[in-house]
């Protein structure tokens, strides 16, 4: 990816693009730690893992709809919520829920799936993936 295509896409790259990676890295791997010291069932996590990338179903309605139901999927803001929810109810099931939330979009944005824009699912805040041509 060019600088100009950086500059109209917004996509990172270089040093940054490495360093959103590796913040994923760091907290799918976090989130798998603390699971496994918090003693949740490894049944659940494999369960409820890809539970996110369900929202890959609601590009059948277009792209648009499909970023928008795919982001709020995998932006921070519902499982930190959700984790901030299970630590003032004591709760160990949304607890868990939230890690294996977190840590599925942890090893998505380490691998590169960023939060989508609407002009097709390879149009990614990390940059560019899969096989869509970028016009310009």
């Amino acid at each position: 990816m060019n600088e100009t295509t950086t500059l109209e896409t917004g996509a990172p790259t270089g040093g940054v693009r490495t360093l959103l990676r590796l913040e994923g890295l760091v907290l799918f791997l976090g989130m798998t730690v603390l699971y496994a010291v918090w003693e949740g069932s490894w049944l659940v996590y494999v369960l409820l893992f890809l539970v996110p990338d369900l929202s890959f179903a609601a590009y059948l309605a277009g792209p648009r709809v499909g970023a928008i139901v795919y982001n709020a999927a995998h932006a921070y803001l519902a499982p930190v919520a959700l984790m901030t929810l299970g630590f003032a109810t004591s709760s160990p099931l949304v607890l868990s829920i939230a890690m294996i939330w977190l840590a599925h979009i942890g090893i998505d944005r380490a691998l590169g799936y960023g939060l989508k824009y609407q002009a097709g699912f390879g149009f990614t805040h990390l940059g560019h993936i899969g096989r869509q041509k970028l016009t310009g």
